[in-house]
């Protein structure tokens, strides 16, 4: 069994006994209470370079991250950095994340918050809405079209944004007549954990014209941001290279600084 495929049996388990503690009609109710959406799309779209920030204690290759991570501290840096937004891992069985992160990185900045997680069931939208979220991401080969279809649009009908991901030209080619407006596109195999830092740039071009795209995974240094730069690409979700560095705000100021071809800023 791969490791997207422990990942997954694991998910399952866990939502049901999630849904044994609280039901999903308490959710919806909480959910349906939020009035206090940040645009998370809206803040990617603005011209730049603009980074996805990730609070990440662990991996299931590296093992733990930053054993003294404070949530709120480390988002209330890429806010000082720069950053776009904040992505908040709550899987706990590999990452070692909760909802109790993600709350806690919410109370410490304004930036819009994603929800990265492994989001299988509708009982997961209300639970992302009810956390405090913004948006939401799916992840497109670990869900039929059917699925995901009702999931993109249970997510919109509760104020939910959301990213989907891709990894490959099938994923590319499923979501085609869905058009999301913003798609991430994974640099890393979520069955093997092997990454290749051009994937990004290769399997955007199967992407309608006028596609947000956000590359993520493997990017550890200003010439990765160049090389997303000079394919096309302008938007990045950046996890361990932040967690483990001593001054975060510094490197994303870096980024962010650096120069970007017209041509992208749309």
């Amino acid at each position: 069994m791969s490791f997207l495929e422990n990942i997954v049996s694991a998910k399952r388990a866990e939502i049901a006994a999630a849904r044994a503690l609280k039901p999903q009609a308490d959710l919806e109710r909480l959910a349906a209470k939020r009035e206090d959406f940040r645009g998370f799309a809206e803040s990617l779209a603005r011209p730049g370079v603009r980074i996805i920030a990730e609070i990440k204690r662990a991996s299931p290759s590296l093992g733990d991250l930053r054993p003294d991570l404070h949530p709120g501290d480390l988002a209330l840096a890429y806010q000082t950095g720069g950053a776009a937004a904040i992505s908040v891992l709550t899987e706990p069985a590999f990452f070692k994340g909760s909802a109790k992160d993600l709350k806690r990185a919410r109370e410490f900045t304004e930036l819009p918050i994603l929800r990265k997680d492994f989001i299988l069931d509708p009982y997961q939208v209300y639970e992302t809405a009810a956390m405090g979220a913004d948006a939401m991401l799916l992840i497109v080969r670990i869900l039929d079209d059917e699925t995901l279809q009702s999931l993109l649009a249970l997510a919109l009908g509760v104020g939910l944004e959301t990213l989907v991901e891709i990894h490959d030209e099938t994923d590319a080619q499923r979501i085609r007549d869905l058009a999301p407006p913003l798609v991430g596109i994974n640099n890393r195999d979520l069955a093997h954990f092997h990454t290749d830092t051009d994937r990004a740039a290769r399997i955007a071009t199967l992407l309608p014209r006028g596609t947000a795209v956000v590359a993520a995974s493997g990017i550890h240094d200003e010439a990765d941001i160049q090389q997303g730069l000079a394919c096309g690409i302008r938007r990045f979700l950046v996890g361990e290279t932040l967690v483990q560095h001593p001054d975060p705000a510094a490197l994303i100021k870096q980024w962010i600084s650096l120069p970007v071809p017209p041509i992208l800023n749309s």
